[in-house]
């Protein structure tokens, strides 16, 4: 008997859920925006970037509208350092779990958005875990560990009396850091030809501490530099190659370390200065197959007759 009324209750229960499904979803989502309203990231780490990019912007509103809104929730919750994000989707953004389904498994986009962030904030794995009623939690894992950032910033602390002058133009003071990590680093052909990896030349430590790189090795260190120089700044993809876009004056340039220390046929070491700071235009008449970018995402360096 005991057993059996149990189970009724429990039918009852059922049915009382699924006539009134509707009903319980909306205060359900209520629930939620009035969550998201609560919202806020508190804990920005030091490598917080309070400055905007037209492709993503830093928000403090976590109820999205659109699908611009969800690259901001997911811009700020990185560019913030955090390793976890929660949010949820209000009811009136009835397209909301399929717009973050979709950029969950948007690589390219995911990738793009990473760009705009310090290195030390860029994740290697982004995770997204959603329900059907509209809560969204986004896990991060960071390239970089704690350890690798403590010996990075001890290094360049201990090179800024030899590279950092404050006499100087900032176009002065970033050749020199650029011609210090060409002087110091080679390309790393095995790793990128060969897929032979022996050194971590696919981030700043190792052109700083190996003395090797590819171009994602160089450009995060130059990132770094920029960012301890209080330069405006971010990285800019295509589909095999990554570079550094700087503003200066109000300007923004093209700063590409890699093309700038080429492997010559001898074996010698060479340090050129054809990429460095310069406009697109001029990018694209020196080089286009390897620096064919998106326009839409980095519009900021976009081309003039585009």
């Amino acid at each position: 008997m005991k057993n059996c009324f149990i189970t009724g209750i429990l039918l009852i229960s059922l049915g009382i859920i699924y006539i009134y499904k509707e009903d319980i979803q909306k205060l359900y989502s209520q629930i939620f925006i009035q969550k998201n309203k609560n919202i806020s990231i508190k804990n920005k780490n030091e490598y917080y970037r309070d400055y905007n990019f037209s492709f993503v912007q830093n928000t403090e509103n976590f109820s999205p509208k659109q699908k611009k809104d969800l690259y901001n929730i997911y811009y700020t919750a990185i560019n913030s350092g955090n390793k976890s994000f929660t949010f949820y989707c209000p009811m009136e953004y009835k397209s909301c779990i399929n717009d973050v389904k979709y950029l969950a498994n948007d690589q390219t986009t995911l990738s793009n958005i990473n760009n705009f962030v310090h290195p030390y904030n860029s994740f290697n794995k982004i995770e997204t875990e959603y329900d059907t009623l509209g809560k969204v939690k986004i896990k991060i894992n960071h390239i970089y560990s704690d350890e690798e950032i403590k010996q990075i910033n001890n290094k360049i602390n201990e090179l800024k009396q030899e590279l950092y002058n404050n006499q100087l133009s900032t176009k002065e003071q970033i050749k020199i850091i650029h011609d210090y990590i060409i002087n110091n680093s080679k390309y790393d052909s095995n790793r990128s030809d060969n897929n032979i990896i022996k050194y971590k030349s696919d981030i700043a430590y190792g052109p700083l501490f190996e003395g090797y790189a590819i171009c994602g090795g160089y450009t995060d260190l130059m990132a770094i530099f920029l960012n301890d120089l209080k330069i405006e700044n971010y990285k800019v993809s295509s589909k095999n190659h990554v570079w550094n876009a700087v503003k200066i004056d109000e300007i923004w340039y093209n700063l590409d370390l890699t093309w700038d220390d080429p492997i010559t046929s001898d074996g010698s070491d060479f340090l050129g200065y054809n990429y460095f700071l310069i406009s697109t235009d001029k990018l694209l008449d020196i080089e286009t197959t390897e620096h064919n970018f998106d326009s839409n995402v980095y519009k900021e360096v976009k081309p003039t007759n585009y």
